[in-house]
């Protein structure tokens, strides 16, 4: 929602790129100040308090969204797609579902082949119900544009890398070095430090250069940020550890803005309020994807071998940076993509 109200309000690309640029260092912020609390607050008073502590910030969020969120309405308001939300939170509860139950139940066993055929179904069902309607949940066009369908692909992407790295950091930490919550949330704040610094300029540089090279840098960086930890052991420094974060943060500090501008760039400002959302949404699954992958390929493992276990996903971690360089090859659009 926060990045559909930012196109919205924004229509000048580069006021909207470096928006995008200061939402992102907002976000880096949360990355640093979510872990270390959490951690307190497991420590004060028990796990149930990670939770509790949401209804106050919901609080003030829906006060502050009241007084100073301007209202943006179509000309005309849309009808409420009911079949396509249920079928695309039915594909996304279905494919999160099986990815988590895979590795308990086996890849290739009768209820997890019975889920494949579930996702594939809902699936083919989404998209033929949202080809026949007039006002669809989502504008499937949209995915005609490379550069779109691209930006949604990396911005998914990038929130699977971002939540691997979350979890496994705190399996690791935990499990296999003993740390305590609030020294395992602290160990974050490299990823942090490097998301909130770079936020801001990868949004400047989209505005001045485009979206191509930020891509390319957070590419770069998230790629060697993975590989640093492929060989991650027992008894690996913590300075590498932290290192490898602080890679992981910048490379995430400079791939939102272009992903979203690049998402939303040459379109009608009708259309770029919906392209946002779609991406944001991506997000979010990339962000569900990302836990389920890693707990998958953690799970019955003891702290002796988390480490281990945990290769697969650091090689995933790089590969989502791999795939922002095709994100920035496909970044600048043509005169048929901005039709």
């Amino acid at each position: 929602m926060a990045l559909a109200i930012v196109v919205n309000a924004m229509p000048d690309p580069r006021e909207r790129a470096r928006a995008i640029g200061v939402w992102a260092s907002v976000f880096g912020l949360s990355m640093a100040a979510g872990p270390v609390t959490g951690g307190a607050l497991i420590a004060a008073f028990g796990w149930r308090s990670v939770f509790w502590i949401n209804v106050p910030v919901i609080v003030v969020t829906l006060v502050l969204v009241a007084v100073f969120v301007p209202e943006s309405r179509a000309a005309r308001a849309r009808r409420l797609d009911w079949p396509g939300q249920l079928l695309l939170t039915a594909v996304i509860c279905l494919f999160v579902g099986v990815l988590i139950e895979g590795p308990r139940i086996g890849w290739a066993s009768p209820a997890a082949l019975v889920g494949y055929a579930l996702v594939m179904a809902a699936a083919i069902g989404f998209v033929l119900v949202e080809l026949r309607r007039d006002e669809p949940l989502m504008d499937l066009g949209l995915f005609r544009r490379p550069p779109f369908a691209t930006a949604v692909l990396g911005a998914t992407a990038v929130f699977v890398a971002l939540n691997v790295s979350l979890l496994l950091n705190t399996l690791y930490l935990q499990h296999t070095r003993g740390w305590t919550p609030l020294a395992t949330g602290a160990a974050t704040l490299p990823m942090a430090l490097g998301a909130t610094l770079c936020a801001p300029w990868s949004g400047s540089l989209v505005g001045r250069l485009g979206p191509r090279r930020p891509l390319i840098l957070a590419g770069g960086f998230m790629t060697a940020g993975g590989l640093c930890l492929t060989d991650l052991g027992q008894d690996t420094s913590v300075p590498l550890i932290l290192f490898a974060y602080l890679l992981i943060g910048v490379g995430f500090g400079f791939a939102n803005a272009p992903l979203t501008n690049t998402a939303v760039s040459g379109l009608p400002p009708s259309r770029a309020g919906v392209a946002g959302a779609i991406t944001s949404t991506a997000r979010q699954v990339g962000a569900a994807v990302g836990i389920a992958v890693a707990g998958g390929l953690v799970a019955g493992a003891g702290p002796a071998d988390l480490a281990a276990a945990s290769h697969p996903g650091w090689l995933l971690v790089a590969g989502c940076g791999v795939f922002l360089f095709v994100v920035a090859r496909a970044s600048q659009p043509t005169v048929a993509d901005a039709r």
